[in-house]
């Protein structure tokens, strides 16, 4: 099958534990590149700390992320927010007020800015999260009012224990659902639009570019990479994946530190190397 369109996670699947590509997939993603097929990276981070990855491939100018878990897309040359699916800020309140009472850590964020509450009362984990931030020119902001921020809310991350954030999940999939209550990863849940996932967006994009499903190779690790996994004619997890990714997958393959996507690459993309 010839694939137009390959879409990856990142954390977890493309990229190793030291969140770095490996240069042998790093290589195999540029050949695969340079026949014509798309390589869209499909993510929980945000444009500023994933476009410089497509950068590093050599893949930016005419490039696209989905990030935020699917809440948007955006061109990585111009930087250009093609597709978004903003919150309903109101609704958001009572998540934000839970968070507070249960010292839970949240943050909200547009395309390409990160609010806080307060950043001096920001616990010692979330601390060091937003220092890895910073390494791609990103500081989180304090939050103002709703009405004086510039651009759409896409996303409210929650960041805890899994213990807590087990708890925090339950209930909140007890409540009215104004949103897609999604567990990104062992610490996070996200709160997004109710029609927000990377499939969705996935959808969208492919759509846009006149790409079937079928020509869709979709790799990730983890249940907010399910709905993309579905979406694409060959969905592949990784073996760090829970048993829920794996199973509502067509392969599994190597883990993120195994070199997982290059292996994929070689097997369905006609790589050499």
């Amino acid at each position: 099958m010839n694939y137009r369109l390959i879409a990856l996670d990142m954390d977890g699947t493309l990229l190793d534990s030291n969140h770095e590509i490996s240069p042998k997939t790093a290589a195999a993603l540029q050949e695969v590149a340079a026949r014509g097929t798309e390589i869209v990276l499909c993510t929980g981070r945000t444009p500023v700390n994933s476009i410089p990855y497509m950068e590093q491939l050599g893949l930016h100018e005419e490039g696209y992320v989905i990030v935020h878990n699917g809440a948007a897309t955006v061109h990585t040359g111009t930087r250009e927010v093609i597709h978004q699916f903003p919150l309903d800020t109101a609704a958001l309140e009572n998540y934000m007020h839970y968070c507070r009472q249960h010292d839970i850590h949240f943050d909200i964020n547009t395309a390409f800015e990160i609010y806080v509450d307060s950043p001096e009362n920001m616990q010692a984990a979330a601390q060091e999260m937003y220092a890895k931030f910073q390494s791609f020119q990103m500081k989180p902001l304090l939050l103002p009012a709703w009405e004086e921020l510039s651009a759409p809310v896409l996303k409210l991350s929650a960041f805890a224990s899994p213990d807590q954030l087990d708890t925090a999940y339950k209930e909140w999939s007890l409540w009215t659902p104004e949103f897609n209550i999604l567990r990104s990863g062992e610490f996070f849940i996200d709160l997004m639009h109710p029609r927000a996932s990377k499939g969705d967006a996935l959808q969208a994009l492919a759509e846009s570019r006149g790409i079937a499903p079928a020509e869709i190779m979709a790799i990730g690790n983890y249940y907010n990479d399910v709905s993309m996994i579905q979406y694409a004619g060959l969905g592949i997890a990784v073996d760090n994946s829970p048993l829920e990714v794996k199973a509502a997958a067509d392969e599994v393959t190597y883990s993120n530190d195994e070199e997982g996507v290059y292996h994929m690459l070689q097997k369905y993309a006609g790589v050499t190397g």
